[in-house]
């Protein structure tokens, strides 16, 4: 099992806060849904295999395995942390001192506000996943430990922007706007093209530091087509995941609107 003190202690200081978010809203009356916990809880296990199981050493030799864990840690865990961080614990994860430091910090919050839109967080995270399997960087990762962490990082940073305006986690209900599946599926789409480089390439692409999964009863070619083949799937199935959820989720908010809708006229007519 690997022992990173670094992710331990972050892993650590991030399920603190949420647990404290949630002792807050409790002593204040406002009950979180058991469904957000879970989402979040589901984050924090995807992180926890990916970084600190076996499945972390595993990735030095295997390809697939290194690709399983970035699925797990970015692609996956994403959306499951922006549900489970919805207000109203968003409001209260952050310390007061903490809340007080960012809404102060006016270029940040612009910032973040840029970084987030749809037509700058979808491409900029197909461009930090193009660019971390370029072979220069992806070797580089897997040689120098500050290098991968920093690979880490940016992935979850980008996966984190990719899904917030889809998931919209400052709103207690996320709207069931169509426009997220062609932002979803243009995103999808685009990283699949990746994984088919994996599927189909004839010769090994990381082959300076790849060479040993045959110590794991894998060829390489093998460990290659396993490693698009699990980023592909995961793709289809995001894909597929989404755009019934989204059109669950906007006919419910059709439903909502037409019982406000009368509601508002029976209002309008009663004596």
């Amino acid at each position: 099992m690997p022992f990173d003190p670094g992710v331990i202690v972050s892993l650590g200081v991030a399920e603190w806060l949420y647990l404290r978010a949630l002792r807050i809203l409790h002593r204040r009356g406002v009950e979180v849904p058991a469904g957000q916990i879970v989402c979040w809880h589901i984050a924090m296990a995807c992180w926890v295999i990916g970084l600190l199981s076996p499945l972390d050493p595993l990735g030095d030799d295997v390809l697939s395995a290194h690709m399983a864990q970035h699925l797990l840690i970015a692609d996956i865990a994403a959306p499951f942390v922006l549900a489970g961080v919805r207000n109203p614990v968003l409001g209260f994860y952050l310390p007061r001192p903490a809340l007080v430091t960012l809404a102060r910090t006016h270029w940040l919050r612009r910032t973040f506000h840029f970084l987030h839109q749809p037509l700058v967080a979808g491409p900029l995270w197909v461009l930090t996943v193009y660019t971390w399997h370029l072979s220069l960087l992806f070797e580089g990762a897997e040689r120098h430990p500050v290098v991968h962490a920093l690979q880490h990082v940016s992935f979850i940073a980008a996966g984190v922007l990719l899904w917030w305006p889809v998931l919209e986690p400052k709103r207690r209900r996320m709207p069931g706007a169509l426009w997220k599946i062609p932002y979803i599926f243009g995103t999808r789409l685009s990283t699949m093209f990746l994984a088919m480089g994996f599927l189909f390439a004839r010769h090994p692409i990381y082959g300076e530091v790849y060479g040993t999964a045959d110590r794991h009863g894998l060829t390489w070619r093998a460990d290659q087509q396993t490693a698009g083949g699990l980023m592909m799937v995961l793709d289809i199935l995001i894909m597929v995941g989404s755009l019934c959820w989204l059109f669950w989720r906007a006919a419910q908010d059709d439903v909502r609107a037409e019982e406000r809708e009368r509601a508002a006229a029976a209002a309008a007519t009663s004596p």
